[in-house]
């Protein structure tokens, strides 16, 4: 049976601590301030080396400025866990933390339920809800980030950047790992649960996120970072029994890498002929356009997208190994 959040609870959330990250946000962090000032009196927002009014903003709203040093690699990672560093030092009492990032609005009555739950399921040391994308009508890329979001209600292995924590479960892993440009979230999850503590996603509204992604070439960014992401995950807990992310990993390299290798060593020896394997990639789209729910159109874009993002995702894959054969540090992949 899943657990539940009692109807009619009135959590106390002098206990929770909010932490938002950001840069150049503009209106999209003051409208996700606004979201978090009025529950809570412990805001820290994170600037990494913003060159827009996001200082001036976070501080009018009410928020703690906490200014990355930006001679530092800079990471999402490591701006999470900055901010829970400064929360502790002006609030050491805190026992929860609500993760934002600066575009995205927490909707109302979302802390309330979840510190709730938290306070129901002592076992629980992270829960989320529904993310969802502000404008999904208004590019083919923001409905795909909508439906990659609508994750399965119940216990989960991983979270998103917009989560709330129990410190002590933070502090029992040691945080993010900084050095982490993509897939922080995953990881930190992986070794909270090897700790004994659960994930859960809960069937409730969470926060609405504006992905502002409308060329393709940040939808091409966006799959690098994601392949990046699983061969990093892969790298430190790809052995059993978590085996993280090994299942997209060789998706990605099989269809991104292997079959049009496979396809251009076999046309050396039979001719033209081997490209008629290319047709396994419109079958391949149409099998998943037929198992996927939903509207027709969103079916088939989800499909193709899906198969499509394969060649980026195992050239994120390539960059990753490559920078790790040099021994050289990651540079952080943007989409926007």
């Amino acid at each position: 049976m899943f657990p539940h959040v009692q109807h009619g609870a009135n959590p106390d959330t002098a206990r929770l601590g909010i932490v938002v990250i950001g840069r150049n946000e503009g209106e999209r962090l003051a409208r996700c301030l606004r979201s978090v000032v009025a529950a809570s009196q412990r805001v820290v927002y994170v600037d990494s080396g913003s060159t827009d009014d996001s200082v001036a903003l976070a501080r009018a709203a009410g928020a703690v400025v906490h200014a990355l040093d930006m001679s530092r690699p800079f990471t999402a990672a490591r701006a999470r866990n900055e901010g829970v560093r400064r929360l502790q030092a002006l609030a050491p009492a805190l026992e929860l933390i609500q993760f934002v990032d600066g575009d995205c609005e927490v909707v109302a009555g979302w802390l309330e339920a979840a510190v709730a739950f938290l306070d129901q399921h002592a076992d629980i040391g992270v829960v989320c809800g529904r993310l969802r994308e502000r404008f999904p009508d208004r590019s083919i890329y923001n409905l795909l980030c909508d439906m990659e979001w609508n994750t399965p209600v119940g216990e989960a292995k991983a979270c998103g950047g917009i989560a709330m924590m129990r410190i002590a479960a933070w502090q029992q892993v040691d945080g993010f790992r900084a050095d982490l440009i993509a897939g922080e979230e995953p990881e930190l999850c992986v070794r909270l649960r090897a700790r004994g503590w659960r994930v859960w996603r809960l069937d409730a509204e969470m926060a609405w996120h504006d992905a502002a992604m409308t060329r393709f070439g940040q939808w091409w960014r966006r799959c690098l970072r994601a392949g990046f992401a699983y061969a990093e995950g892969v790298r430190l807990h790809g052995a059993p029994p978590e085996r993280h992310w090994v299942r997209e990993s060789r998706s990605a390299w099989v269809w991104g890498a292997g079959i049009p290798l496979a396809l251009a060593m076999a046309a050396l020896g039979v001719g033209a002929v081997a490209w008629w394997g290319l047709a396994l990639y419109p079958l391949q789209v149409a099998r998943l356009a037929w198992r996927f729910p939903g509207p027709a159109r969103a079916r088939w874009a989800r499909a193709f997208f899906l198969v499509a993002g394969k060649f980026p995702e195992a050239l994120g894959q390539m960059k990753s190994w490559l920078l790790h054969a040099r021994r050289r540090r990651a540079v952080l992949i943007e989409y926007k």
